[in-house]
């Protein structure tokens, strides 16, 4: 390995530095360049894509280590396997793809630049404590919710589906959002470092086998999370009781305590759920 290393050093010749001439198209080359760069990240970050991303930046990093040790094999398997790589990504990302593309037909290029990333996905104490009172009444009132709270996946693929909010989290705004019969309590709401961002969203619902008790609202809200990170609440509209999602796994009728705990700790996993093999189908907690 050492030889291997030292060879590849003994071939880097470091030429004599010479400060280049610098002309204003190479200047505007260089500002275009890092523009494109800029917004693709950008972009990348703001949908599912970003885990996509790493997962691809992993692999170059494993055919990095490949070329440096000589393994012979694996660089055989990742040179056969890049000539269906364009492909492959084409069509990973592409409904991600799709909605870049429909960005920039509809004017939004310059718009979705200045939007920043979904930053540490955490929310406050002070929007904890707004969530649980208004799942608390609705609960009491029997009003259903589905409140999305995105955390280190960006749902913005998502937060396009329903109306933009733009709003400071309170216990008011959501209980006034999914009154029944308003325009905006037929669908979830995506909440983004304290802030209401969007409200009506659709989510995909979960294609896994569920308890048949569950309705629309649970579905869509183990559906999102088995996509991405985010905590999800639902309030049952047929009996009140208050539900939690995360990463696929929802667990059912808790109290308020049990909510503002589990909201506090960053959504930390609840009971798993479990297969049974001679049922086939899975129990929730």
């Amino acid at each position: 390995m050492l030889q291997r290393i030292n060879e590849l050093f003994a071939n880097i010749n470091i030429p004599e530095f010479n400060m280049p001439e610098i002309s204003f198209s190479a200047v505007l080359d260089i500002l275009i360049v890092a523009y494109m760069v800029y917004f693709v990240l950008q972009w990348i970050r703001q949908t599912r894509a970003w885990s996509l991303f790493k997962g691809v930046v992993f692999i170059l990093a494993i055919a990095a280590a490949a070329g440096l040790f000589n393994l012979v094999t694996v660089l055989w398997i990742l040179q056969n396997a890049f000539a269906m790589g364009l492909i492959l990504i084409v069509v990973l990302f592409q409904p991600e793809l799709r909605n870049a593309l429909e960005k920039i037909g509809r004017g939004r290029l310059f718009s979705s630049l200045v939007k920043s990333g979904n930053g540490d996905g955490r929310i406050s104490i002070d929007t904890v404590n707004e969530i649980v009172k208004a799942v608390k009444e609705m609960s009491a009132a029997r009003t259903g919710a589905l409140i999305v709270m995105e955390q280190d996946v960006a749902l913005g693929d998502h937060e396009q589906t329903g109306i933009s909010v733009d709003a400071l989290v309170s216990s008011q705004l959501l209980m006034n959002i999914f009154e029944k019969n308003t325009p905006l309590h037929d669908g979830a709401v995506i909440i983004r470092q304290n802030r209401v961002v969007a409200a009506a969203c659709i989510l995909p619902l979960t294609s896994d086998e569920v308890s048949h008790d569950l309705g629309t609202r649970h579905r869509a809200a183990i559906g999102i999370t088995e996509i991405s990170d985010a905590m999800v609440v639902v309030v049952s509209e047929e009996t009140g009781s208050i539900s939690v999602a995360t990463v696929g796994v929802i667990k059912r009728k808790i109290n308020e305590y049990e909510l503002r705990d589990i909201l506090s700790s960053g959504g930390d996993q609840p009971e798993r759920i479990s297969f049974n093999p001679f049922k086939g189908k899975k129990k929730i907690s």
